[in-house]
C-alpha cells in the first residue's frame, strides 16, 4: 500500500491577503516538509485546484498555487469545481492506478474542502487523515474542532512510515 498527500486549494485567489493572519506559512512548512518526505519514497503528491467560478476571473494568475507551496515535477495536478475534491473528478482513478490506500489530507478551507474530501476519501474505501498543522481556515474555532473530531496524523509520523519504506 502507498501513501499519497493531498493538497487542497492552497491557491492565491483563495490566501493572497489573509497570509499572516491565518498562519498560512506554518501550514506550507508542514505540508511542503511531509511532500518531500513522500516525494523521497516515491509517494504520491496531489494538488487540488479549486476552478469553481474562474470563468469570471480577471487575474489569469488567481488559482494559481501560492509561491509558499513546493510543486515538484512529479506531482500530479487536478482540478475540481466542488467541495469534496472527489466529487466529479479523477481523483479516485489516479490514487487506484497508483495502488495509493492511505491518504493524508492537507490544505484550505480546514472546515470545508480539507474536511470533504477527507470524507470522500473515507466513503471511497481509502484510509485517511488530515494533516497535523498542515492546515488553513478562517475560522478561528474550524482547526481546532477537526484536531478534536478527525483523524490527524502529525509530520513525525509520516516519518517513521516514510523510513520503513526500503
Amino acid at each position: 500500500m502507498k501513501m499519497g498527500l493531498l493538497v487542497v486549494d492552497m491557491q492565491k485567489i483563495f490566501l493572497h491577503d489573509p497570509k499572516e493572519k491565518l498562519d498560512v506559512r506554518e501550514a506550507c512548512e508542514h505540508i511542503n516538509y511531509v511532500s518531500g518526505l513522500l516525494r523521497g519514497k516515491d509517494q504520491m503528491v496531489i494538488h487540488i485546484q479549486d476552478m469553481e467560478g474562474s470563468n469570471e476571473d480577471t487575474d489569469p494568475e488567481a488559482r494559481e498555487f501560492i509561491s509558499e507551496i513546493t510543486v515538484g515535477p512529479k506531482d500530479i495536478r487536478i482540478t475540481k469545481e466542488y467541495s469534496n475534491a472527489f466529487w466529479k473528478t479523477n481523483l479516485e482513478q489516479v490514487l487506484r492506478e497508483h495502488e495509493i490506500g492511505f491518504v493524508v489530507v492537507a490544505g484550505f478551507a480546514a472546515e470545508y474542502c480539507v474536511t470533504f474530501t477527507a470524507n470522500g476519501a473515507m466513503e471511497r474505501g481509502f484510509q485517511a487523515a488530515i494533516l497535523q498543522r498542515g492546515i488553513v481556515s478562517t475560522k478561528p474555532d474550524a482547526i481546532n474542532s477537526i484536531y478534536r473530531d478527525r483523524h490527524i496524523i502529525s509530520w513525525p509520523a509520516i516519518q517513521f512510515m516514510m523510513n520503513t519504506i526500503v
